[in-house]
């Protein structure tokens, strides 16, 4: 089933062809009971891997999201969270004559890319509609593969952690971005309390994502190496809850797991309104919405690349070092 995602292909000049609105801050909010749900480790639908999500209604709300003639007034998010990705690329000293991104978009990647080179000139690429679990290309062919925003919806995240890690050529890194499982806490927290006030009961609303204490532990198990994590809160401001879920449609990020609920009444909307500014309003009566931004850089393995020391290799003890003396002054005046 595809999800109909576009993959970019960026290919460095003179390279030969391969073979084959809102306000920022990255404040955490105070603690609250989130409930808030993971993938679970229960395997079902094809091939043992788990079905969360229904990538043709995705697909469906891409392609809406898509046809917005204001579409670009969504795209805040992204665009913000591709420049730090862009940032991450040029962090590591070395040029890729060939790359990949993966949900490639508006050029939320590449357009931060091209802003930075030293010669103003734009990337060439090339398109290719696909699906992020079924990547179309041969083992061994890509330099650098990159990803922001769109692996959250993959049904088989480890194996498209695999499939990323074959189609790299050795020491080819991947650097990608994904939404955590903090992601809307405020939005999900205040539509469990409504509706369990005012139907006896909730549903999930917002989209179980990845928590950052397994995503080191999943790139490890599709053979990345040398591998780094980090989290980043981004944290925009909205006048209400309508405009959180206006924004959310906008971008094409709302809920598509199979047990979602598809109708929320009226009464329970206004009570998670104002259950939400109660809980976190802001001053100026605006209400945050706090997304967590999962980054993950992952090397495929290369016999150049730096490895640890055999165990027992060491010839020195922890516990001798504190029989070393201090070196003493035999300089004299």
């Amino acid at each position: 089933m595809s999800s109909g995602v576009c993959l970019r292909v960026l290919r460095a000049a003179g390279s030969p062809p391969a073979a084959s609105s809102g306000s920022w801050s990255r404040v955490r909010l105070p603690a609250d009971p989130r409930h808030a749900p993971r993938r679970g480790l229960s395997a079902s639908g094809r091939g043992g891997t788990m079905n969360v999500f229904n990538r043709e209604m995705k697909k469906k709300q891409k392609e809406w999201a898509a046809s917005l003639r204001d579409g670009d007034q969504f795209d805040y998010l992204r665009d913000e969270v591709g420049g730090r990705v862009a940032d991450r690329v040029y962090d590591i000293v070395r040029t890729f004559p060939l790359a990949l991104d993966i949900g490639g978009g508006k050029s939320h990647i590449a357009g931060h890319l091209s802003k930075k080179q030293s010669r103003r000139s734009e990337i060439p690429t090339h398109r290719l509609l696909a699906d992020e679990e079924f990547l179309p290309f041969k083992e061994n062919t890509f330099d650098l593969v990159v990803s922001s925003l769109s692996l959250h919806w993959i049904n088989d995240l480890p194996g498209a952690l695999r499939q990323i890690q074959q189609v790299l050529k050795p020491d080819g890194v991947f650097i990608g971005a994904m939404v955590g499982g903090e992601t809307l806490y405020e939005l999900r927290c205040s539509l469990q309390l409504a509706e369990t006030e005012r139907e006896g009961g909730f549903s999930p609303h917002v989209s179980p994502y990845t928590a950052v204490t397994d995503l080191g532990n999943l790139l490890g198990r599709a053979g990345f190496s040398m591998l780094t994590v980090d989290v980043d809160d981004v944290q925009v401001n909205y006048p209400g809850i309508i405009e959180v879920m206006t924004d959310l449609q906008g971008m094409g990020e709302s809920n598509c797991a199979w047990n979602r609920k598809s109708l929320l009444h009226r009464d329970t909307i206004l009570a998670a309104e104002a259950i939400y500014k109660e809980m976190y309003g802001n001053e100026d009566g605006s209400i945050p919405a706090t997304f967590e931004i999962l980054y993950m850089i992952g090397w495929k393995p290369h016999e150049s690349q730096a490895k640890p020391a055999k165990r027992g290799s060491a010839n020195v003890s922890f516990g001798d070092l504190s029989k070393i003396s201090q070196p003493t002054n035999t300089n004299t005046s």
